[in-house]
């Protein structure tokens, strides 16, 4: 039983999928790891700054009813708290990786060749709007001529 799993298994990993899963498991960590460093150095301390020198990453609610000069003494005092500048950084990260994948996803559509429109290879009857093979001259339902002159005789 043992043996018969394990070579399941084996043909499992041998699979070009699986490893392609993983390489893009390995490279979207790390591209997730780029983007959390644009958002936390690059974008959201400009936004602080224009909103007044704010850090977003110390923005917290106290839910403690006491007072806390930073959110470093309320984390060691263990007061409960929202950090929802922690959030907000998410939210534009997410925003962010959005837009990439977006992007990413409309420019390899654009370069996907479309496959050129196969002939058709039936036709429909134009008296009981059967299909029928494209070549016919007769329908094969109703028996009449589908194409050309009756012929009479």
């Amino acid at each position: 039983m043992f043996r018969a799993f394990f070579k399941d298994f084996r043909a499992f990993i041998r699979r070009g999928n699986v490893m392609d899963l993983a390489v893009a498991v390995i490279v979207g960590g790390a591209f997730g790891q780029m983007v959390t460093a644009l958002v936390n150095d690059v974008i959201m301390p400009p936004i602080g700054l224009l909103l007044g020198k704010v850090d977003f990453s110390n923005l917290y609610l106290n839910l403690s009813g006491k007072h806390y000069s930073s959110l470093a003494a309320a984390k060691a005092a263990g007061a409960p708290i929202i950090q929802y500048g922690l959030f907000l950084n998410t939210v534009v990260n997410f925003l962010i990786v959005s837009l990439v994948i977006f992007v990413a996803i409309r420019q390899l559509s654009r370069l996907r060749k479309a496959e050129p429109a196969k002939a058709p290879t039936t036709k429909t009857c134009r008296f009981c709007k059967s299909e029928i093979p494209i070549e016919a001259v007769r329908c094969a339902y109703c028996t009449s001529f589908v194409e050309g002159e009756v012929e009479e005789g």
